[in-house]
């Protein structure tokens, strides 16, 4: 009997990552519906960290489908040469998860989280000294 099971990938939250969870907190707790909040951390913890972990690739390449606003565009120009090829989006439920492969570390690196109804991600502030 043959199994080949690959290894898991490491799947890190940035700090920005972390910021935009902030935020989201803040907002239900201000709409008085932390549950919702719990609810996205434990989708978090259930759902997407491990499938990320099991399928690295399995999100959208964001650049299969360029943005369109003039505000993006600059934003993907001034990012370091390459880096916007490993970006990838994984949606689940009304949340858009942005995150970048490390191929030689097999690490996933969650990036930001918004919305799926919002406009972009703050690509200045996602990659330090771009």
């Amino acid at each position: 009997m043959s199994s080949s099971s690959e290894a898991l990938w490491r799947v890190e939250a940035t700090a920005s990552f972390l910021e935009r969870l902030e935020s989201i907190e803040a907002f239900w707790a201000e709409a008085d519906a932390a549950h919702a909040f719990d609810a996205l951390l434990a989708e978090l913890r259930a759902t997407v960290i491990p499938n990320l972990a099991r399928f690295p690739r399995m999100g959208r390449r964001y650049l299969s489908r360029p943005p369109q606003s003039a505000e993006a565009l600059a934003q993907l120009a001034v990012l370091p040469s390459g880096a916007a090829l490993s970006l990838r989006e994984y949606l689940h439920g009304d949340y858009l998860v942005l995150y970048s492969l490390a191929d030689a570390r097999q690490t996933v690196y969650l990036l930001s989280i918004r919305h799926h109804r919002q406009l972009s991600f703050d690509f200045a502030r996602l990659w330090p000294g771009a």
